[in-house]
């Protein structure tokens, strides 16, 4: 059992992606012609880590009927010179260029990098436009918004990578003047935060309401550091918080996220990988109650992969949503899987 006494990562929010350990456990592909956008991946090669265009697609290949994927900033391939505010300009050219090889043909009928999120600071307020201007120049008409993660925390054991954030980014005046750029660009928002942040999240909704925003990774729901060993009480409280930021008909919510660290659960660190089964047990509560909060007209599943590749395969991640969803009508898994995410991210599928 070799692969299953590899080094795992300790710290951080989510685990390495170990492919021999993985390997240790495959399903057979339920609904396997369900048509499905993954509207949301990274794509990097860096820290000894490579997830690139061969990479996702022999994932697609698992099985599953991936029509469409939508590349989400991840600081990919950002340009090592020039004007700071214009590096993530890079990541953008970076992104369109795999979409190209893709629409090729040669990597798989997916057509993967579809719709394009990159990054742009917001806090350079209304000099962030130029560099809005730049990425949809740059991205052959798939440029379709952005992130800026506000993901803040004041324990490190939570934050992380992003400990060195602002905290309340999302409620700064000239943070509010670059994302007031979005709207009349036709872009949306990306929103990556820790759970107790929905709020302020909320505020920005209400305040920009023709500004169209999705709440990544079912609004970040945190089981580590200081919210370790409190999963009942901290459900509540998140639970509250997606009830209140649906209210918001301009903010939908990604199904997805919940195999990172972050959320608590140790199947990164067991001899055997999870079953689909013993993952749509863990993860169905948050993921019904996002979608009872927000309707499937307003909410997508995610692969959020490689990160959530740490705890499963490409085929036990979407087996494991399919579980979840056969609850719903046909029309709600049509909405689920594929329609609400081409529709947020006008993707052109043919």
């Amino acid at each position: 059992m070799i692969a299953s006494s590899a080094p795992v990562t300790k710290s951080g929010l989510y685990a390495d992606p170990r492919e021999e350990w993985l390997a240790l456990h495959s399903e057979e592909i339920l609904d396997r012609g369900r048509p499905i956008v993954d509207p949301h991946h990274h794509l990097w090669d860096r820290g000894g880590q490579r997830y690139l265009i061969e990479e996702m697609a022999a994932d697609i290949a698992s099985g599953h009927n991936i029509i469409a994927t939508v590349y989400v900033d991840c600081r990919s391939m950002y340009r090592a010179s020039g004007p700071d505010g214009f590096r993530p300009v890079g990541e953008v050219e970076f992104a369109n260029g795999v979409a190209a090889m893709s629409a090729s043909g040669a990597y798989g009928k997916a057509l993967i990098c579809a719709g394009i999120v990159g990054h742009a600071n917001l806090l350079l307020g209304e000099a962030a436009r130029p560099v809005l201007e730049a990425e949809i120049a740059a991205a052959s008409g798939r440029f379709r918004g952005i992130r800026h993660s506000s993901a803040w925390d004041a324990d490190p054991n939570v934050a992380g990578m992003y400990a060195s954030r602002p905290k309340g980014l999302l409620l700064d005046s000239t943070f509010r003047k670059g994302f007031a750029c979005l709207a009349p660009l036709n872009l949306s928002f990306d929103a990556w935060l820790f759970h107790p942040q929905i709020g302020e999240l909320a505020d920005l909704a209400r305040a920009f309401p023709d500004t169209k925003i999705v709440l990544d990774h079912c609004g970040g729901p945190v089981g580590v550091g200081r919210f370790a060993g409190r999963r009942e009480e901290i459900f509540a409280v998140w639970k509250a918080s997606i009830q209140d930021i649906a209210k918001c008909q301009n903010v939908m919510v990604k199904l997805g996220g919940l195999a990172m660290r972050l959320l608590g659960y140790d199947f990164h660190e067991r001899l055997q990988p999870p079953s689909s089964q013993e993952l749509a047990a863990a993860w169905r509560p948050y993921i019904e109650t996002c979608i009872e909060a927000f309707t499937p007209a307003r909410a997508m599943f995610e692969s959020n992969f490689p990160p959530d590749k740490g705890q499963c395969s490409y085929q036990v991640i979407f087996n494991a949503f399919k579980r979840i969803a056969a609850q719903y009508s046909e029309a709600e898994q049509t909405a689920l899987f594929s329609k609400t995410a081409a529709d947020f991210y006008r993707l052109e599928l043919g």
